[in-house]
């Protein structure tokens, strides 16, 4: 079953710099399938030069903005999005081993720098029933975060890995979806980062959540439950949150400000939540 859903988002990142310097910045939303990206406007202010690059295997779009002047700068992006998201029966996911999986899936199998899933294999066993399909075991995945660490601002930082997570029981939307993959990399289960501006997140934050890939098929899942999965336009994906920053700098550069807005254009939008999935027996796809 697919439904079509539309939206406008807003982003904005504002600095104060002190010598020449370039920001890369994933404000654009992705062009995949499943999403169309319209009506795109990115400006600087002051103007400055850049360019739009397509990065990485999921053609991440990221903004290399070149500044030669000292001072503050602001970058703005505003656009319409369509979405198709995609709800499929949890029954007809075919379960793919190691042995079969596409080559462009097996990256997500491995450790990464912030997902150190071969540290905690004993961890993710313990959390799950081993005769379990893999689609349930993320479940219990989602729902052990959701219960067990505490949403916590500020209370991680950019080096915060998902080892540091577990340890301390609290984190924001980057590591709880960190931990998500972790122990699911633990459990050989594929799974990758995804940025989104987020419908109906409160406040208004670029937003961080996870996929699985079971059967083929690249599944939806946000163990915060901080806003509904079908409410997710996609900016990046990648490994983990190194693939995926909002912002990279480079030079004498000091951030001032941040602004994000996602509104629906459908006046009867239908909030779809994990809890709703499974209720339904079914499986969210954002193609």
């Amino acid at each position: 079953m697919t439904s079509s859903l539309r939206f406008q988002v807003f982003g904005s990142l504002s600095y104060e710099i002190s010598s020449p310097a370039t920001i890369i910045a994933a404000l654009h939303g992705m062009q995949t399938p499943g999403q169309t990206v319209y009506n795109e406007l990115f400006t600087i202010n002051p103007n400055a030069s850049w360019e739009l690059l397509s990065c990485g295997p999921g053609g991440n779009r990221f903004a290399r903005i070149r500044i030669g002047s000292s001072g503050p700068t602001t970058l703005n992006y505003s656009a319409d999005v369509l979405i198709n998201v995609l709800r499929v029966p949890q029954g007809e996911l075919p379960i793919l081993g190691p042995d079969q999986l596409p080559a462009d899936v097996i990256p997500y199998l491995f450790p990464s720098r912030y997902c150190q899933s071969d540290m905690l294999r004993t961890e993710a066993a313990n959390l799950v029933n081993a005769d379990d399909s893999p689609y349930d075991k993320v479940l219990t995945i989602a729902q052990w975060i959701f219960e067990n660490i505490q949403y916590v601002s500020g209370s991680t930082n950019e080096q915060s890995s998902a080892i540091d997570v577990m340890e301390q029981r609290q984190g924001v939307c980057r590591d709880f979806a960190h931990l998500g993959i972790t122990l699911c990399r633990a459990l050989t289960i594929p799974a990758r980062y995804t940025t989104v501006y987020a419908y109906q997140l409160e406040p208004q934050d670029f937003h961080a959540c996870f996929e699985v890939n079971i059967g083929g098929q690249w599944l939806l899942f946000d163990a915060s439950g901080l806003a509904p999965l079908n409410g997710m336009i996609r900016i990046s994906t990648g490994r983990d949150a190194s693939d995926t920053a909002v912002a990279s700098l480079f030079g004498n550069i000091q951030g001032t400000g941040l602004s994000v807005n996602c509104q629906s254009l459908d006046e009867n939008f239908t909030p779809i939540t994990r809890e709703s999935l499974h209720e339904s027996n079914t499986a969210l796809i954002l193609p």
